[in-house]
């Protein structure tokens, strides 16, 4: 058996409608495992559900739309998943927001709290809601979708950065107090990936230049190239890691 299987395992991805979300679900149904597709929006949630669904067979996938930053819309889809598939083995952190660009020095109270509460805080309940059961199983992943925002300044996105720079610690922290129990906790830290999210940085093919000039590899990433370290983070592929940020950014940061 291939150390990547990870037929009868069940995954809840958040912001799994589109983009890096969406391509892990994907590539982890690819390798046996039952998905849980959440987004805020049930119709979107439903549309992914049903393609993979269709490419891998009815009951692998569902939809359960929840926003991050409702604490008991998370605590439902974490009960749905538990009532549908009975059980969560991989939690992929991956949804985020960012209300603000510009200096740090401009950022209002509000969007400082909602960047906190949506990048951190939510990462922190969906965490506190899986860890139980995996804990008294013996096994788990938890993955987090940080950036390498994480690890550098910026002008423009500061507090963005701040938050993710903080699910670092996050990781490294539950790593610390789950390890006993045989749970891992680790984080991907991609650097500018073709989503939605950063459209503004690639749409304009001179912008998409600029963005880019300072990459070893020259371009930007795909989401299909963070699915797969969301795989061998969530297989036994990975078993003696934890508590790690794999950085993909195209050589970036180096």
């Amino acid at each position: 058996m291939s150390q990547f299987d990870l037929t009868g395992k069940v995954a809840i991805v958040t912001g799994s409608s589109r983009g890096i979300g969406k391509a892990s679900a994907i590539e982890l149904a690819e390798q046996g495992a039952k998905v849980v597709i959440s987004s805020r929006k049930q119709e979107a949630c439903d549309a992914v559900a049903a393609e993979i669904n269709a490419q891998y067979g009815e009951g692998t996938a569902i939809a359960v739309a929840a926003n991050i930053s409702d604490k008991a819309g998370l605590q439902h889809l974490v009960d749905e998943t538990r009532r549908v598939f009975g059980k969560v083995d991989v939690l992929v952190c991956n949804a985020a927001s960012n209300p603000y660009y510009g200096p740090l020095a401009g950022i209002s109270d509000d969007q400082f709290r909602k960047i906190l509460d949506n990048n951190i805080l939510s990462n922190h309940w969906l965490i506190q809601m899986v860890a139980p059961e995996m804990r008294e199983r013996g096994e788990g992943s938890i993955i987090i979708i940080s950036s390498i925002g994480g690890l550098r300044g910026s002008p423009v996105i500061g507090g963005y950065n701040v938050s993710k720079a903080a699910d670092f610690q996050l990781a490294r922290n539950y790593a610390v107090e789950y390890g006993p129990d045989g749970v891992r906790v680790n984080c991907i830290a991609p650097g500018l990936i073709r989503t939605d999210f950063a459209r503004a940085l690639w749409e304009d093919p001179e912008t998409e230049k600029r963005s880019t000039k300072g990459a070893p590899l020259r371009r930007i990433g795909e989401p299909e190239e963070i699915a797969g370290a969301v795989v061998f983070l969530a297989s036994k592929a990975s078993a003696f890691m934890t508590g790690q940020a794999i950085v993909i950014d195209g050589g970036v940061t180096i």
